[in-house]
């Protein structure tokens, strides 16, 4: 029996050799013309397939008209990320920023993915912004401070003003706003690097910081490991473990226990060592509430609004703060909940979602992404998910409909919030957080401090999602199946929430650590508490 599960794991460890030597050889390959060809069609008919109102935004001569302009421009054979170049920009046009295209990544042999797991790039430390046409460091969470406020000039011999052109092809917004592309830039500019370059040994970047010019190069560590309770023996050299008595062991298991349960409520994000959700209160009586909001999703987001408005409603709070900029969004139904403790009156939060299948649900996961072992799953348990989804869909003037439990009339919560809101926003406040923002400024709930939004006001494509690899190439390509609305629309369509103050900062404002936006609120309601 040993000598059979032994051969079986040097079977699985020779086909994943095997498996990611293949794949790793394809798409560092040139295809071939007619192969390629062939990827764009099939990449436009699941487009037409998938997706509930592709022509939106570009008409459907117009779309047709680019895919067959970029079958003529591939006359030469292509490598997978040659290609992915080439076809972004052309499905960019659809202008809905939750389709995504993704350039094939080489796979690791287990032994590399289980090396690579164990380290982390310093270069990911850094966070950015782009302002006037700048890409400014605005924090580290390495011990390298002095880096902060610092503009990036080039990467290795790269100037970065042609970094930048590249990436800005790489960027959907929703509609005809443009807010979200520098937003998006600079948010996300570590994670465009590494996902262009995939893995590199170190990365030397100059830097410029008031008249000096500087390098940095930044490499793969080992990640910390946790350290244990231990004392320096100075004779020895060696740590010796601390024997902690019963009581001591049983207090740090109970404050062990609190701040796992305080973690998973405001939702903690170990990578980069910070909360999800928080709230502080400013001032010495607590007249301002403080909420800053990184995304949608993960946590106990229920408890945190509970938790939350209790103790904004003992605090006696006049004014809450909801910072959203920087927020792509994530789950619909916790922007409902979080609206249901802002609201003065019943409301509906969303319209039915338009959809192209009564089975929309089946069509995302019975992909060629899926794997073997989940579609034998979903095969098990297609009946029940189909039912499911036919109960929830209904066809109305010849299009089908998606209903979700937010489409129903609710009541505002008992312990919401009866003062003044403030929202501050900007071009990466997409999706869930521009569907908050519709919410919230049509029903004159909130002052909106910041600059317009990068989701569209009026519907987004998302929901739910198919992921689809081109054969050939090995492209992924995301695809939103339900278009997602509240009741309210604004004409023209194709832009997003609009600030009632435009606020932006500047670069001088990142390098002092000042926040114009905020400060513009504060300074709002001090005059406010005067007259």
């Amino acid at each position: 029996m040993k000598i059979f599960s032994f051969l079986i794991l040097i079977t699985i460890l020779i086909t994943s050799c095997s498996s990611a030597e293949k794949f790793n050889q394809q798409i560092q390959s040139l295809h071939s013309v007619a192969s390629l060809h062939k990827d764009v069609d099939k990449a436009y008919i699941q487009l037409k397939k998938q997706h509930p109102n592709l022509n939106l935004y570009i008409s459907k001569e117009r779309l047709d008209y680019k895919f067959d302009s970029l079958k003529k421009s591939i006359d030469k054979p292509l490598t997978s990320y040659q290609f992915y170049a080439k076809i972004y920009p052309v499905i960019g046009t659809v202008k809905q920023g939750h389709i995504g295209v993704y350039a094939p990544k080489k796979h690791f042999t287990r032994k590399e993915y289980k090396a690579y797991t164990k380290k982390e790039f310093t270069f990911n430390d850094l966070d950015f912004d782009y302002l006037e046409n700048k890409l400014l460091v605005i924090n580290t969470r390495s011990k390298d401070s002095f880096l902060v406020g610092s503009e990036v000039v080039k990467i290795e011999e790269e100037p970065i003003a042609e970094v930048i052109n590249k990436y800005k092809n790489l960027i959907t917004s929703d509609g005809y706003n443009t807010t979200l592309y520098d937003r998006v830039l600079g948010n996300r500019f570590a994670s465009y690097y590494n996902s262009d370059k995939y893995f590199i040994d170190s990365l030397q970047v100059t830097f410029k910081k008031e008249d000096s010019i500087f390098n940095r190069k930044f490499k793969y560590r080992e990640k910390d490991k946790k350290k244990k309770d231990t004392i320096t023996n100075d004779t020895l050299n060696k740590p010796v473990k601390v024997k902690l008595t019963k009581a001591e062991r049983k207090e740090n298991k109970q404050k062990a226990k609190l701040k796992r349960k305080h973690n998973q409520i405001y939702g903690y994000n170990k990578s980069r060592k910070e909360y999800t959700r928080n709230i502080t209160f400013i001032g010495k009586d607590s007249a301002v509430a403080y909420m800053k909001i990184r995304g949608f999703m993960g946590g106990k987001y229920k408890t945190f609004y509970k938790e939350v408005f209790k103790k904004i409603d003992s605090s006696k709070t006049e004014n809450l703060i909801i910072d959203i900029r920087n927020n792509g969004g994530g789950s619909l139904a916790e922007i409902a909940e979080l609206y249901s403790y802002l609201a003065e009156k019943p409301f509906q939060f969303l319209e039915p979602a338009e959809v192209n299948s009564r089975i929309p649900y089946l069509k995302a996961f019975m992909s060629n992404t899926s794997s073997t072992g989940f579609k034998i799953f979903l095969g098990v348990f297609s009946p029940i998910i189909a039912t499911h989804n036919l109960i929830k869909t209904k066809k109305e003037d010849g299009k089908l409909y998606y209903t979700f439990k937010q489409i129903k009339e609710a009541e505002p919560k008992s312990t919401g919030f009866k003062g003044d809101v403030y929202v501050l926003i900007n071009g990466h406040s997409f999706s869930a957080s521009s569907i908050l923002s519709n919410q919230l400024q049509a029903n004159k709930r909130a002052v909106f401090v910041g600059e317009e939004t990068g989701g569209a006001y009026n519907s987004t494509v998302a929901g739910i999602f198919k992921i689809y690899e081109l054969p050939e190439t090995k492209l992924k390509m995301r695809i939103g199946l339900m278009q997602i609305e509240t009741p309210f629309k604004q004409e023209p369509a194709g832009y997003g929430v609009k600030p009632d103050y435009k606020i932006l900062p500047t670069i001088q404002d990142r390098k002092q650590n000042k926040d114009p936006e905020l400060s513009f609120i504060l300074q709002t309601i001090a005059n406010k508490n005067k007259q």
